[in-house]
């Protein structure tokens, strides 16, 4: 059974940084490519950043510079450093997964077939 699960979320300062997990279970995450979505109340689910199979990286305007996103492949793990952190930035944050090669429509929830459960993420003072 392919499985996603995130973790890592949590209450942080301004300013503060946490890094979020997303572990596959079922499937090699090299063959997939890998959002990173959140979803704060009463708004879309909005795209962050996407690695696809071949490497590449890539991120909305909203964390670039801010967020990174990477792969442990002997993990089987997808990670999200968040930098800079900012009271907007608090909501669900979700991985979702796609075996579709390439970059098209990275940041649309619907081109994703696999998702994970979400972990909270509150940025306050």
């Amino acid at each position: 059974q392919l499985q996603l699960v995130e973790s890592g979320g949590g209450l942080v300062q301004p300013g503060g940084s946490l890094r979020l997990s997303c572990a596959a279970s079922g499937f090699t995450l090299d063959y997939y490519r890998i959002g990173w979505f959140r979803q704060a109340p009463g708004k879309e689910r909005e795209g962050l950043s996407c690695t696809t199979s071949d490497g590449s990286t890539y991120y909305a305007d909203s964390v670039k510079g801010r967020f990174t996103i990477s792969r442990d492949t002997a993990k089987n793990t997808v990670f999200l450093q968040m930098n800079s952190l900012k009271p907007e930035d608090t909501a669900v944050y979700y991985c979702a997964a796609d075996r579709t090669l390439g970059f098209a429509n990275i940041y649309t929830p619907n081109s994703y077939d696999y998702w994970g459960q979400g972990t909270q993420v509150t940025v306050s003072s």
